[in-house]
């Protein structure tokens, strides 16, 4: 799983017990998920589906830096599904891990696109081959 994105936990960050809030937590993971699938699938255009259950494995505290992880696990007709793991920067603790995010790419009329792709692909490579055109 490679970790894209850090997060540093501040205190509007925090729940009432004083960790971090679940809610801002999976917002995080949401926006790093859309951000994955608009850089894969080369759309500005991506909304998230589907999340599957969240599990919870610990929390973090005010000052913690978070980082988050996501992976894909299958490239649909018009959808990529990805895995994310959020985890303690400087501990390695796992903090929430998800199987399943669902992201959906769609045309400029918000309907369901194909988007024709099949793997990971970076963007230096892109890069790389538009340079030698």
């Amino acid at each position: 799983m490679n970790y894209h994105t850090r997060k540093w936990v501040k205190p509007e960050d925090l729940n009432a017990n004083e960790t971090l809030f679940g809610g801002k937590l999976l917002a995080w993971v949401d926006e790093e998920a859309a951000l994955y699938a608009i850089i894969q699938l080369e759309n500005a255009h991506v909304v998230t589906k589907y999340m599957s259950s969240v599990e919870f494995i610990s929390s973090a505290r005010q000052n913690d830096i978070v980082e988050i992880g996501i992976e894909p696990v299958k490239w649909g007709k018009s959808s990529l599904t990805l895995r994310a793991e959020v985890r303690n920067k400087m501990t390695q603790q796992p903090i929430v891990k998800i199987d399943e995010i669902v992201m959906v790419n769609l045309d400029n009329n918000g309907q369901p696109k194909p988007h024709g792709k099949t793997q990971v692909e970076f963007v230096s490579d892109r890069i790389a081959a538009q340079k030698q055109q």
